[in-house]
């Protein structure tokens, strides 16, 4: 679908390219605000290629993944906000991987008190703990 060296695609090139008519990108522009190809001076759609690539994205939730017109609009409207609580959830991992790594590089066979010095990420030190500032109810006091 990419031609090296072009920059802009008419609306016939595009709807070939995705073996469609050019009423249906045309429709697509009405239910998708993302999609907005620019126009020449003639007053004619020029797609860019990242106008091609969204296209694909669209026409593979619909045609592909059999999502509605209104799933898909919400599907990329929504693709941001999941994209950050990906990273979030990529970089918990990885500090629970770098903590997982650390118990596992600190065992030694020889000394089974070993996993007792390694700190969960999730718990202060036992010297960190705060003391109760009052006793539970109905607890004897110390």
């Amino acid at each position: 679908m990419e031609h090296p060296g072009k920059r802009y695609y008419g609306i016939r090139e595009v709807a070939d390219m995705f073996s469609t008519n050019t009423s249906k990108l045309r429709f697509y522009e009405t239910e998708f605000p993302s999609l907005k190809p620019k126009k020449n001076r003639a007053g004619d759609r020029v797609y860019t290629q990242a106008d091609i690539e969204h296209l694909k994205e669209i026409f593979e939730l619909i045609d592909g993944k059999g999502f509605t017109l209104a799933g898909a609009r919400d599907y990329l409207k929504t693709r941001t906000a999941r994209q950050r609580e990906n990273a979030r959830i990529i970089a918990r991992l990885t500090e629970i991987k770098g903590f997982l790594q650390q118990v596992r590089d600190s065992l030694d066979p020889a000394d089974p008190e070993a996993v007792n010095t390694i700190q969960s990420p999730d718990q202060p030190a036992s010297d960190e703990y705060p003391e109760p500032a009052h006793p539970e109810p109905g607890t004897p006091p110390e």
